[in-house]
């Protein structure tokens, strides 16, 4: 862990640790949640998955550089993509990229994109599955996340669908990238890949959505909005009204219908979850601690729906240590972990309201 400092402030002394520990360094540096959840993986999937994740965050870093034009933005994540595909032109890529990154992106971005050629050089040491996966991945979301970042993001987003499909881009298609990776090293797990293929779509929705919750009001404060227009406007709100929506009815209201849908695509990651072997506990507890953390920033959400800032429904550590401790010592029983998860998330469910098109039409076509 304190290597991991240290080396992240000298990227000199970084380039010269093993893959394993590069890598490990740097998702200390730009995710400590990651870099719990990803080490609980087997050696051969932890070294792809962690690669995977860094491969992402260059492409949120993208998307998040303020000082980048849209144009700009569209430009680097389509040469990215072609950089990843062929693992070639990686040096002038970060190279023509580092230099604009601007004091707002974190310093262990910074020395992520210096160091991207290294990334790069890792991805392709891997077997040509679990390159095509990783790159599959890349060419989605760096191919879709630029769409919305050109859209005027100030009052929400149209519709739920809308929504959805943003929340593939950014976390859907991970899903459907890491189930890949766990089929390729897993016969058992392969003789599912269908049935998990589709879940894995909202197993990311769950997810991303939760941190969309989690940020309302930090992305109010930059100007964006992620949430649904059509889901607030049932509710008698306008999302151009955001800024003064705490404490309103109606916008709580619409907020318990998204925590409501949030729930029901964490129950299907469950399923997922359910769906892989239970001696294989390492991949069980990468996505239960998911899961539980998830589950318990809805229902501080759902507990605080007047919150003003994400750090008021964060959970807290001890709530992230019995996650861990309750998943180890249940993880292996489908029956308990069904049990834990209907009494954690009891209360986050919207009885009596479901979405008023139907969810053929709601979700996108992928």
């Amino acid at each position: 862990m304190g290597t991991s400092r240290i080396s992240l402030d000298n990227p000199k002394l970084l380039s010269q640790l093993s893959d394993d520990d590069f890598q490990a360094a740097l998702l200390e540096g730009v995710s400590r949640t990651f870099a719990l959840t990803i080490p609980q993986l087997p050696v051969p999937l932890y070294r792809a998955v962690a690669n995977a994740y860094l491969l992402c965050r260059i492409v949120d870093t993208i998307e998040d550089e303020v000082s980048l034009s849209a144009q700009q933005k569209a430009y680097f994540c389509n040469e990215f993509i072609e950089v990843v595909r062929t693992g070639d032109n990686s040096e002038p890529f970060a190279v023509e990229l580092a230099p604009l990154l601007s004091e707002q992106t974190i310093a262990a971005e910074h020395t992520l994109i210096h160091l991207l050629p290294r990334v790069i050089q890792i991805t392709h040491s891997f077997e040509g599955e679990q390159v095509a996966a990783l790159s599959d991945c890349v060419k989605t979301m760096a191919a879709g996340m630029p769409i919305f970042q050109a859209q005027n993001l100030h009052n929400g987003l149209a519709t739920l669908a809308d929504m959805d499909r943003y929340c593939y881009y950014v976390a859907g298609c991970v899903g459907e990238m890491l189930t890949r990776l766990f089929c390729h090293y897993s016969p058992d797990i392969a003789r599912h890949r269908t049935e998990l293929l589709e879940l894995s779509v909202a197993f990311g929705q769950g997810l991303q959505m939760t941190n969309i919750l989690k940020d309302i009001w930090d992305d109010a404060g930059r100007g964006v909005c992620w949430l649904p227009q059509d889901i607030f406007t049932e509710t008698g709100f306008d999302l151009k009204d955001i800024r003064t929506a705490n404490a309103c009815p109606a916008f709580t209201t619409g907020l318990e219908r998204l925590i409501g849908i949030a729930h029901a695509h964490l129950r299907k990651a469950l399923d997922y979850t359910l769906l892989l072997p239970a001696h294989d506990t390492g991949l069980r507890n990468f996505c239960l601690w998911a899961i539980g953390m998830a589950v318990l920033t809805l229902c501080k959400i759902k507990q605080n729906l007047n919150f003003t800032a994400s750090e008021q429904v964060k959970i807290t550590r001890n709530s992230v240590k019995t996650t861990i401790i309750a998943t180890k010592l249940m993880g292996r029983s489908n029956l308990l972990l069904n049990v834990l998860f209907n009494w954690t998330s009891r209360g986050l469910a919207t009885p009596g309201w479901s979405y008023p098109i139907s969810s053929s039409k709601a979700n996108p076509d992928f």
